[in-house]
């Protein structure tokens, strides 16, 4: 089997259409706009003004299914199927390679000895062996993500327009509960590994939970009194500035505005972030391990009313901790010393958080997802490694629990040495619908592109009816 030249670790680029002379950002074209963006200036309201477009821009009398939402935790680089979740034991050396099998709670089902917890858990768990991601690519990583085949920005001049599973579902949320943003990312290493709003408009873009402890923090002198006193100011001003403007904006920035100061300062959303109001056995139960600890806060989260939180499992800014290419391929490291120390931290990870789900009552409504943006070569060496696997994005393996789906089996399988889907074909449209059957959210809804042209969020696909 040859290597696709579509999925080269460096392939070429394509982004020539960036559109360099339309305008961005702010534009005025009069002296009222010239009037709003100067009040908007004093009064500070960028946060505000991001609720405000969040709410325009949410889809009218759309509500989704209360209470649901959704743990991605993204395997950033592309872990080895074979080395995890569809083991191919009776194979030679090159392509089982180094790991043993074990077996799992569910009969004649195994996966990799490295992952025990999971294995006693197997039937709170959906294994999906045969997963076409043959558009897929990282850096950015984005058709997984977004469940849209051209969203493929090296090959795509438009491929980042595409937007997030998550931005969809921000979208679609009810619009009474703002004081938690709908889509947060985690631990995120670098922009381009997860998608984001694309044509939906920056507004949809997922919050960076890394920068959640600096919105919270004051700066030196300041107090909450004095943030109330020029709350109650702005008020005033905002009242007096709502005459010069006849369509009423000015009012409903004053609403917003006190949204915003509600996020920053009314204790609901810093509670949320804040692991530390855990008890002690809580946070000893996930362990010290900093990815364990990003996965607790995403259980705070949701149970705080976040919709879709994203876990960037990865400890560094290249294309992500899973590219296992081989030791002498730095900084990736091969299946051996690559792959092998972070099997048991996910291990821990992912079973920690289902159990604890389980145990708040939350697993019904949060559906948990584990995978990355393509499999691994069927043979060990490639690139001259030793013992890496490079990008195979012909089939790949994923996890899914929670959701109050039907879980404890195995979808689809792969050929006898991995390298192809042998039966049940699942697609990115198929993860996109099943997600958003979860959630409520119409199949045949759409947005539009920059031209007004209908896009549908469901590209070629339908909920997996083995487990709803």
């Amino acid at each position: 089997m040859s290597q696709n030249p579509r999925h080269e670790h460096s392939p070429r680029h394509a982004f020539a259409d960036f559109n360099p002379r339309v305008r961005e950002g702010l534009t005025v074209f009069s002296r009222r706009s010239m009037l709003k963006a100067s009040l908007a200036g004093l009064a500070g309201i960028s946060l505000p003004s991001l609720l405000r477009t969040r709410v325009e821009g949410a889809t009218p009398g759309s509500k989704l299914k209360r209470n649901k939402s959704v743990i991605l935790i993204w395997m950033t680089g592309g872990p080895s199927h074979i080395d995890t979740w569809d083991v191919k034991p009776e194979m030679p050396y090159e392509v089982r390679g180094p790991f043993k099998d074990i077996r799992t709670k569910l009969p004649g089902v195994h996966i990799c000895e490295y992952l025990p917890k999971q294995a006693a858990m197997m039937d709170k768990f959906t294994l999906i062996r045969s997963v076409d991601c043959r558009a897929s690519n990282h850096e950015p990583n984005m058709v997984m993500q977004t469940a849209n085949s051209e969203a493929e920005p090296r090959l795509n001049a438009k491929g980042h327009l595409y937007p997030a599973i998550g931005s969809v579902v921000a979208k679609f949320r009810e619009t009474d509960n703002l004081v938690l943003p709908p889509y947060v990312v985690l631990n995120l290493k670098s922009k381009l590994h997860v998608a984001s709003g694309g044509y939906l408009g920056q507004q949809f873009d997922p919050f960076n939970g890394a920068g959640a402890a600096k919105l919270f923090q004051l700066p030196a002198g300041l107090t909450m009194e004095r943030i109330g006193e020029r709350r109650s100011l702005f008020k005033q001003m905002d009242q007096l500035r709502s005459k010069l403007d006849a369509s009423g904006g000015m009012e409903a920035m004053d609403r917003f505005s006190q949204r915003a100061f509600e996020i920053v300062a009314g204790g609901n959303a810093q509670t949320a972030f804040d692991v530390s109001r855990e008890p002690a056995k809580i946070i000893e139960r996930y362990g010290e391990h900093d990815w364990c600890r990003q996965a607790l806060l995403a259980r705070r989260l949701v149970e705080a009313g976040v919709s879709f939180v994203t876990l960037d499992l990865s400890n560094h800014s290249a294309s992500g901790t899973w590219d296992t290419h081989g030791d002498n391929i730095p900084p990736y490291g091969g299946i051996w010393n690559g792959l092998r120390p972070l099997l048991p931290v996910f291990d821990h990870l992912i079973t920690t958080l289902v159990s604890d789900l389980e145990d708040r009552g939350l697993l019904d409504d949060t559906l948990v997802i584990a995978m990355g943006e393509f499999g691994r070569t069927p043979t060990l060496g490639t690139q001259d490694s030793t013992d890496g696997r490079d990008h195979w994005p012909y089939v790949m393996s994923m996890c899914m629990a929670g959701g109050g789906f039907r879980h404890g089996q195995v979808i689809g399988a792969s050929s006898r040495d991995g390298g192809e889907i042998a039966e049940r074909p699942v697609s990115p449209g198929d993860l996109a619908a099943t997600i958003y059957h979860h959630f409520g959210v119409p199949l045949d809804s759409t947005y539009q592109d920059h031209q007004g042209r209908p896009l549908y969020i469901v590209d070629h696909g339908v909920p997996l009816r083995e487990i709803i």
